[in-house]
């Protein structure tokens, strides 16, 4: 064997080594992908979950504290912000400020006793409370996912398989500034109770 057919025979195990290694690439960025889209699926499924469940819950409350409108108007259209936002960035905006919402009408029930005590409520209450902790699974699994794409899309060298096949970055899923701050209160005196 001359030297010019070693060579070629070496250019051809390069040329497939790169051909495999780019199909392997390729397939990595194609599952990545697809994992972010089953985790955000998820995440969606919690948030209809917590959707479906905000309409009971303000039924409820609205029996007890019928004069707590603005607070119930506030949890039906962060509700309806929530269920119409398109898209992770805008889908955690809606998400905290129905977050807020609910959290300052769950604030006001507590000057109502009765409704601490119906069943129905703490019932809807507990629900709530194990669909927010699910979510927050799903959520830091999206977030992960994202994660592992964005450090393959972003190192050499497959940064350049992620390039030449057009692989976008994807959205985490964060807290808003504003939702990081508590939320103020003012719950009802007791002459207003009355």
């Amino acid at each position: 064997m001359d030297r010019t057919s070693a060579l070629f025979f070496v250019f051809l195990a390069l040329l497939a080594f790169s051909a495999v290694w780019m199909i392997g690439a390729y397939n990595r960025l194609v599952r990545l992908r697809n994992q972010i889209d089953a985790a955000w699926a998820e995440v969606g499924v919690q948030l209809t979950k917590r959707h479906d469940l905000v309409p009971n819950l303000v039924a409820v409350v609205q029996g007890y504290a019928s004069h707590e409108r603005g607070t119930l108007d506030e949890v039906v259209e962060a509700r309806s912000a929530a269920i119409s936002a398109q898209g992770p960035q805008e889908q955690a905006h809606a998400e905290n400020m129905l977050t807020g919402a609910l959290g300052r009408l769950f604030a006001q029930a507590e000057a109502y006793p009765e409704l601490k005590a119906d069943g129905s409520f703490e019932q809807l209450q507990a629900r709530l409370a194990d669909i927010e902790t699910n979510l927050a699974v799903a959520r830091r699994a999206y977030n992960v996912s994202v994660q592992a794409y964005a450090n393959v899309i972003q190192t050499i060298p497959t940064n350049f398989v992620a390039w030449f096949n057009s692989f976008e970055p994807r959205e985490f899923l964060s807290a808003d500034e504003g939702s990081r701050d508590v939320p103020r209160v003012e719950l009802p005196t007791a002459a207003q109770v009355s």
